[in-house]
Formats: C-alpha cells, sequence, structure tokens
C-alpha cells in the first residue's frame, strides 16, 4: 500500500521549454535504462526475495523509482509545453508531436517503446541482484550522457540529482547481495529452493 505525496521527490522547475532536449530526456522514462524499468524490475523480484530486508530493500528503491518517473515526467512536460508549431519543425519534434502531441509516452530517445524485454526478475536473489547493480550502472551512465548534452541549468540540476541517487542505490544493492552472500554457504550458495536442489543432486 503506497501512500501518495503531492510534491516531486526534488523540485523541477525549467523556464525554458526545449522539445529537442526533451527527446534525449524521455529516454530515462521509457528506455532501457529508464525509470519504468527500474521501477519494475525492482517490485516484481521483491516477492521472490529469500530475505526480508533485501526484499524491503528492492519496495523501497523500487517505490523511489516511481517517484523518479514522476520527476521525468514533469521535466519533459515541462519542456513541451505551450509550443508553436514552429517551434515544433524547428527543433525535430515533428515525429514524436505527430504520434504523441504533448503527451509523455514511454519510449527511448531513439523513439522505441517501452518494452518488458528491458527488465529481468529471474527468482534467484544473486542473479537478481547482479542485474540490479548492472541496471543502476547503466541508468547512472545516461544520466551522465544527458548532462554532457544539456546546458540549461534548470534541467541539469534535477538530472544531477538523479544520477546521484543512482549511485546510492547501487551502494545500497551492493550491502544486499553482500547479506544475502553471507547467509549461504557451499551446500546452497546457488541453490535458491534447497529442497528442490537437493533432488536435482
Amino acid at each position: 500500500m503506497w501512500s501518495y505525496e503531492k510534491r516531486l521527490q526534488y523540485p523541477v522547475r525549467i523556464t525554458n521549454p526545449n522539445p529537442k532536449i526533451a527527446q534525449v530526456i524521455l529516454s530515462q522514462y521509457g528506455g532501457p535504462d529508464g525509470e519504468l524499468g527500474a521501477s519494475l524490475r525492482y517490485l516484481s523480484q521483491r516477492y521472490t526475495m529469500p530475505n526480508r530486508k533485501v526484499a524491503g530493500l528492492l519496495t523501497d528503491i523500487g517505490t523511489e523509482e516511481l517517484a523518479h518517473l514522476e520527476m521525468i515526467s514533469a521535466i519533459v512536460h515541462q519542456l513541451t509545453r505551450n509550443l508553436t508549431a514552429e517551434e515544433i519543425l524547428a527543433q525535430g519534434f515533428q515525429n514524436y508531436y505527430v504520434d504523441h502531441t504533448a503527451g509523455v509516452y514511454p519510449a527511448s530517445a531513439a523513439g522505441v517503446p517501452f518494452t518488458a524485454a528491458y527488465i529481468q526478475s529471474k527468482g534467484d536473489p544473486i542473479t537478481d541482484l547482479s542485474e540490479d547493480l548492472g541496471a543502476e550502472q547503466k541508468a547512472r551512465t545516461t544520466y551522465d550522457n544527458i548532462l554532457r548534452l544539456v546546458d540549461d541549468p534548470d534541467v541539469r540540476d534535477p538530472i544531477a540529482f538523479l544520477r546521484e541517487r543512482e549511485i546510492v542505490h547501487y551502494q545500497r544493492f551492493g550491502e544486499g547481495l553482500r547479506m544475502i552472500t553471507e547467509e549461504l554457504d557451499a551446500k546452497n550458495f546457488y541453490a535458491f529452493n534447497p529442497a528442490f536442489d537437493k533432488q536435482a543432486r
């Protein structure tokens, strides 16, 4: 059960619309390493995580990723609001506009719609946490790339905040992986279901 607070995790106040930049940032909404995939990945993986603390960690971070999804939506919306036809054409926004007007649609910067193929939920704690560590680094790299391309301080500020959170999530997932591996011994190091694994040997 979630309790929704009607404010962004970090403020987004963009003065100058810029649909060209919006198309780049959109990748962190519905792209291969974006916030939608992150939230679905972690909130799905939590059910089969045997350690309750690590399951709680997945719930916490998955929930925070939903907040980040909301921030990216606000950034894209503020960058594309009240555009004229001339601005749309001048900044190369016409292809997106024809399909979605100025709606926030989950797609990559290349225009590829979001797909569940971007995420993984394997049901093995070591596999899932290793996946999560990689996902956080890929998201951090994407934010690095956005920061290299964007010079508007109104946009850079919330993007830099989101980048910092990817680093924190990476560290927390590292702690989770250590907790899981410390609980295991030589007999069940990769055994998710010990009863089944004993029969399979």
